[in-house]
């Protein structure tokens, strides 16, 4: 299954941003998207959704498919 940051940087990647540039757009510090792609820390729906909004995706791109599973 394709994880949180795994999903985040394809898309910024697929979008043609560095991590720089999503930190300075979501105004947020370039370490914070370095870990939360790597897996290192979790993150509030409140960061996801300024992420998402920079990316212009909805937040549930964002999200592994299985959080939305009621397994």
């Amino acid at each position: 299954m394709i994880d949180l940051g795994e999903r985040l940087r394809s898309i910024r990647r697929a979008l043609g941003l560095s991590q720089a540039q999503l930190a300075i757009d979501a105004n947020m510090e370039i370490s914070q998207i370095s870990r939360i792609e790597r897996g290192v820390i979790n993150t509030s729906v409140g960061t996801l959704l300024q992420i998402s909004a920079v990316l212009k995706v909805d937040i549930s791109e964002l999200l592994p498919k299985s959080q939305f599973n009621q397994d």
